[in-house]
């Protein structure tokens, strides 16, 4: 005689399990963390039971991209990933990390993450990477944390533009292999940001042998988006190769109107990869406009030092006119935004002092001053201290799809949170994959979508007993309706939740009934085994 019981049995729901393999319909027990059982008329002792009779069970999604390392500390709460089915979030990208650190480059460290902090105050009463994931008590989702390439810099050199010193080197290699023992999945980088920017190809294939040495990954935010995007997915795969890494692509995407179509270059460029043994993978985000740092307007030049030596030299009026130069005119190797968006295509999102400036263009706000955009440009950036994020328009349509359906992609936010207008992203990226083109574009079936969302990224990153409906995996699980599930942000109201999912549960714990967001933490941080 069976003498199980449940705590919580999921009647009637049409069970797609993360594999890419059709969905079923049927029933899932869950006791304690745990998925116990699935099967058809499941009809043992339970605590609770949900009815799923037209609704889609999947798996959790897991955010491959994400910059909450801020609001993880100071917000366990925040719901803007649980609302939209997000159950595991990746921090740390774009080499942007709150860890390592150490308390001569600090105020480096803290000019360098400042625009992706949020306006939120921290206490950097941590050095390692241990220290700084202890501090994340109780979340409302689970997080997965990498090493940031531009941190790691920091730490050991400063904001410099040169090469490091052997010792330096030495250095930079001990934080990875530090940080990886203490739960970093991997290491990411910004190769447009300073000081990510100053690193050659050769010092990010010596650090990434530490890396694939402990089974991580390298997530990169590669070199160029635009004029040198083919040469950047190139340096990538190169990296990968003499490595040994397992690559992670960030946020694939052409901007500027002159190199759509590039991405079908670059993906062939990854499979040949692939069929060389290279293990290359890439995330997207399904939008045609990007967020960033405002200063990444500057030409590399301009951040030799840090923040508070490229805001000094703003001040003086021949710099100006060398930027502006550098601008129209275009530096090799460098990425450009102001070439391929335009000013009208760069748009505040987030600055602390004077909030009115959020959702105006760099243009716009230039007509109501009276003054030339890029003279704007600068004095946003010296009146707040270089804190100012920007939503940038620059990307096709055509390219998100042709990326976004690619079977070696999966799904990711690049989410910023903050106040203000951040990008919509934040908010609704899976509704709008599954909504718009799921459902109403058909471009690939839910099945293959939730693998995007699932288990495509719990195997990449490592994330073990995640990522898939089976017996025995952790019941973190997204219950959704397909008829309806959508984004409702947008640009212009970004912090609207979606509509359509209808449970989300954590380690077997429901976090979100029917929309309602129930006050339980259950998320947790892992740390790679």
């Amino acid at each position: 005689m069976e003498s199980r019981t449940f705590d919580l049995i999921i009647k009637d729901g049409w069970i797609i399990d993360g594999s890419g393999h059709p969905g079923f319909s049927g029933d899932v027990g869950i006791r304690g963390d745990r998925i116990e059982l699935i099967g058809r008329g499941i009809r043992l002792p339970s605590q609770k039971v949900i009815d799923a009779r037209g609704l889609v069970v999947a798996p959790g999604f897991i955010d491959t991209h994400s910059h909450a390392d801020t609001i993880a500390l100071v917000d366990p709460t925040e719901d803007s990933k649980i609302q939209q089915g997000v159950t595991t979030e990746c921090i740390g990208n774009c080499g942007l990390s709150l860890a390592p650190l150490n308390k001569e480059h600090l105020p480096d460290l803290q000019t360098y993450v400042a625009p992706f902090l949020g306006g939120f105050h921290l206490n950097w009463n941590w050095q390692t990477m241990g220290q700084y994931l202890d501090q994340i008590k109780c979340p409302s989702r689970n997080i997965a944390a990498l090493v940031g390439h531009g941190t790691i810099r920091i730490t050991a050199i400063g904001p410099e533009n040169r090469k490091p010193t052997p010792y330096e080197m030495d250095k930079m290699k001990d934080l990875i292999s530090e940080s990886m023992d203490q739960g970093a999945f991997g290491l990411s980088s910004g190769l447009i940001y300073p000081p990510g920017v100053f690193a050659e190809t050769d010092e990010l294939i010596e650090l990434c042998k530490i890396v694939a040495k402990r089974e991580g990954l390298y997530a990169t935010h590669i070199r160029g988006e635009s004029n040198t995007l083919v040469e950047a997915v190139n340096e990538a795969i190169e990296i990968g190769q003499k490595s040994g890494v397992s690559v992670q692509i960030s946020h694939h995407k052409a901007g500027g109107k002159k190199n759509w179509g590039k991405v079908k270059e670059t993906l062939d460029r990854v499979e040949k990869a692939r069929t060389q043994g290279i293990n290359i993978h890439l995330d997207v985000y399904p939008y045609t406009a990007g967020s960033t740092m405002l200063a990444s307007i500057l030409p590399p030049w301009m951040h030799d030092g840090g923040m508070d030596q490229a805001l000094n030299r703003l001040k003086d009026p021949q710099v100006r006119l060398r930027i502006k130069g550098d601008i129209e005119q275009g530096i090799k190797g460098w990425e450009n935004m102001n070439q391929f968006a335009g000013w009208e295509g760069i748009v505040i999102a987030f600055c602390k002092k004077e909030k009115e400036l959020e959702g105006k263009s760099i243009l716009q706000i230039a007509n109501e001053r009276n003054r030339e955009p890029a003279e704007t440009a600068f004095d946003i950036l010296l009146e707040e201290a270089g804190k100012v994020v920007m939503v940038i328009y620059a990307m096709s349509e055509e390219d998100v799809r042709t990326v976004m359906k690619h079977p070696l992609v999966m799904i990711g936010t690049d989410g910023i949170p903050s106040s203000g207008k951040p990008h919509p992203r934040a908010y609704g990226t899976y509704p709008r994959v599954l909504g718009k083109y799921v459902r109403e574009e058909k471009i690939f079936s839910l099945e293959e979508a939730i693998r995007k969302m699932t288990s495509l990224p719990a195997q990449k990153f490592g994330l073990k007993e995640r990522g898939m409906i089976a017996e025995g995996m952790i019941a973190d699980l997204v219950i959704f309706n397909p008829s309806t599930i959508e984004e409702k942000s947008t640009y212009f109201n970004p912090h609207e939740k979606p509509e359509g999912i209808e449970y989300v549960l954590i380690g077997g714990s429901i976090v979100l009934e029917r929309t309602k967001l129930l006050n339980s933490q259950k998320g947790r941080v892992i740390r790679k085994a």
